[in-house]
């Protein structure tokens, strides 16, 4: 590859641009923490883990071996026995999301989606693209599903097997509904729990509660039928991607027999980016649990550290259990637009990721609000609560 002294300049240019903003999100939930060097050669080859990770395929040039060994080891942590799961690498929460509502839409075909006014704006696009029926869902004030709204509007629709889009984590408040409650309410309303579909967006936390003493329901054994899980945000990587796991048994619903790749292919994007399961392969495999439960507790700890600052200064902070989104009310345009801040209904929030090691960056974060907004009263009713 041969650039002209232009484009070299162009990329020199951008690569003193990464440099300088490479650990610019505290708005954001994406990790700076990680170290692929080892992997770099590898940039060299197309790989291309096109179809099933379990099938042998006539394209040699794959990594469907570590693959199979990160799918493994979140079955594990998401309590499914490994031959009774099915997943694979996505790239990205959305397309995990989809992967979930496309499996319980097969399973029954005429059903209603119902999603809470905090499900992260990939739903929308979901719904147009299966073209799935849909309910917003009321949301209480710590952006948790209001679980009588959901209820309510399932009756109304008379619907017998409703899909219910569960937030392990949302966007803004990083509130996670409660699947025990959901499970609870919908049994108390006659619907049997094998007449309906639980997919958890477990984005973010995902990589949280499985490392905590208390964690909310998140797993399989809790309840839930499919989960998403982003890699580029608790785990780090440089190109978004992530991984859905679902049963077994209703993956095979929509499994299609390829004749020119000699294997079968049950995934939404077909040809897949076969460097990430490898970074995602080395994440694992470099970090004992133990170090995952450190890294955690470290988040949570500087997003308490971020709330004793604000609330100290009369500026009324919070965060849901378990999440390093910390809740504040928006500060001025120019603050946001500084630090990149995302805004969402009078409220702002930053996020604790792993690659902030000590307080540095978010002490001057935390300056420029405390300077902008003073003494501010929460919004009624906001839920505060942390661990």
């Amino acid at each position: 590859m041969s650039l002209s002294p232009l484009d070299q300049n162009r990329i020199e240019s951008f690569w003193q641009y990464c440099l300088q903003h490479q650990y610019f999100n505290l708005a954001y939930p994406e990790s700076a923490d990680f170290d692929y060097a080892p992997l770099h050669r590898f940039l060299r080859f197309s790989i291309n883990n096109c179809g099933d990770w379990n099938e042998s395929s006539n394209y040699l040039l794959n990594s469907f071996d570590f693959e199979r060994e990160v799918m493994h080891f979140f079955a594990e942590l998401f309590h499914i026995p490994f031959d009774e799961s099915w997943g694979y690498v996505t790239n990205g929460g959305t397309e995990g999301n989809m992967f979930g509502c496309y499996l319980a839409r097969e399973l029954f075909p005429d059903a209603t989606l119902y999603y809470s006014k905090d499900s992260h704006y990939s739903v929308a696009k979901i719904i147009k693209l299966l073209r799935i029926k849909s309910r917003a869902v009321d949301s209480l004030p710590s952006g948790e599903i209001d679980y009588d709204d959901l209820v309510a509007k399932i009756q109304q629709d008379q619907e017998r097997h409703p899909i219910v889009f569960v937030n392990v984590g949302t966007t803004m408040k990083g509130a996670i509904d409660d699947i025990g409650v959901i499970q609870h309410k919908l049994a108390e309303a006659g619907i049997p729990r094998q007449d309906y579909y639980l997919h958890a967006d477990a984005a973010l936390s995902g990589m949280i509660l499985p490392f905590v003493d208390s964690p909310q329901p998140y797993s399989f054994a809790d309840g839930i039928d499919s989960i998403s899980v982003s890699g580029h945000k608790m785990i780090g990587s440089p190109m978004p991607c992530g991984i859905v796991l679902a049963k077994r048994s209703n993956v095979s619903r929509i499994s299609v027999e390829i004749d020119y790749i000699s294997a079968k292919d049950q995934t939404i994007s077909g040809s897949r980016n076969g460097h990430t399961p490898m970074m995602l392969w080395a994440a694992i495999k470099s970090r004992p649990l133990a170090e995952w439960r450190r890294k955690v507790r470290h988040c949570l700890d500087m997003a308490q550290y971020a709330i004793d600052r604000l609330q100290a200064a009369g500026i009324q902070a919070w965060r849901c259990k378990n999440s390093i989104t910390v809740v504040f009310p928006s500060p001025s345009e120019p603050v946001c637009d500084k630090h990149g801040l995302a805004r969402s209904g009078g409220t702002a929030h930053l996020i604790t990721t792993p690659h902030h090691h000590d307080s540095q960056r978010l002490d001057r974060l935390l300056d420029d609000i405390v300077q902008d907004l003073g003494a501010v009263t929460a919004p009624a009713g906001a839920a505060m609560s942390a661990a």
